[in-house]
């Protein structure tokens, strides 16, 4: 499923403040849904803070421009990508595989009550 997220990317310190309070809220309920996760902007500024000339980092790259991405290799490449981070950009990461899991979340129950 094609992913793109609205907006422009947030910046360094807006990413992390986001995380840690998302981080928070999640681990203050027993289950957390699915629609409790980043901003869009923020999630285009988790991409932006990992892109590289790597396989992972060119997805993250273009997910960071703007552009629409495969949600499978966006979530693909955040993984492999903590494998490399510190302890906050791990975090940062964790709560972009959240964003792409609740968009195609909402995407697939909008399919399913318009089929």
């Amino acid at each position: 499923m094609k992913i793109a997220a609205r907006g422009l990317p947030a910046t360094d310190v807006q990413v992390y403040s986001e995380v840690a309070q998302l981080l928070d809220r999640r681990a203050a309920l027993k289950h957390p849904p699915f629609s409790l996760t980043v901003s869009d902007p923020v999630a285009l500024g988790i991409a932006r803070l990992f892109r590289s000339t790597s396989l992972s980092g060119e997805v993250l790259d273009r997910f960071a421009a703007g552009g629409s991405v495969d949600s499978d290799e966006l979530v693909e490449a955040a993984r492999f990508e903590q494998g490399y981070a510190s302890a906050e950009g791990y975090a940062a990461l964790r709560c972009l595989v959240l964003w792409v899991h609740n968009r195609t979340h909402r995407t697939e129950q909008r399919s399913s009550r318009a089929g």
